[in-house]
C-alpha cells in the first residue's frame, strides 16, 4: 500500500477516495476520524489521507489526481445562463442546467 493523496478534510478525502474507486483503483482512506485528535496530535498527523492497496494500479491513480488537481482551476460556461462553473461539475450551481463536457 502506498499514500497517494492528503486531503485538506474529510470531504476533499472522500471525493478522492470516491474518484480513484469509479475509476476501478481500489483504495483506503485514513485518518478520516482523527480530526478529533487535534490539539493532542499535530494538526499534520490528523490529515485525511488516501492510498491505493494495490501496487499496479499507484500510475493511473497518480494519473487522476493530477487531472483533478488541476481541474480545479479550469471553468466552463453555462449554455443556459453564462455563469462561469468549475469544469468538475456536471450541472451549473446557478440554473442547474447540464453543462458541457471539457474534455
Amino acid at each position: 500500500m502506498q499514500r497517494v493523496f492528503i486531503a485538506s478534510g474529510i470531504s476533499e478525502a472522500r471525493l478522492v477516495q470516491q474518484m480513484l474507486e469509479a475509476a476501478g483503483v481500489s483504495v483506503r482512506l485514513f485518518n478520516d476520524h482523527a480530526a478529533g485528535g487535534l490539539g493532542e496530535l499535530p494538526a499534520t498527523e490528523t490529515w485525511p489521507e488516501v492510498w491505493v492497496e494495490r501496487q499496479h494500479q499507484l500510475a493511473y491513480a497518480h494519473s487522476l489526481i493530477r487531472d483533478y488537481e488541476h481541474a480545479s482551476d479550469e471553468t466552463v460556461d453555462c449554455k443556459g445562463c453564462t455563469e462561469s462553473n468549475p469544469v468538475t461539475f456536471e450541472i451549473c450551481w446557478n440554473c442547474q442546467e447540464p453543462l458541457p463536457v471539457v474534455n
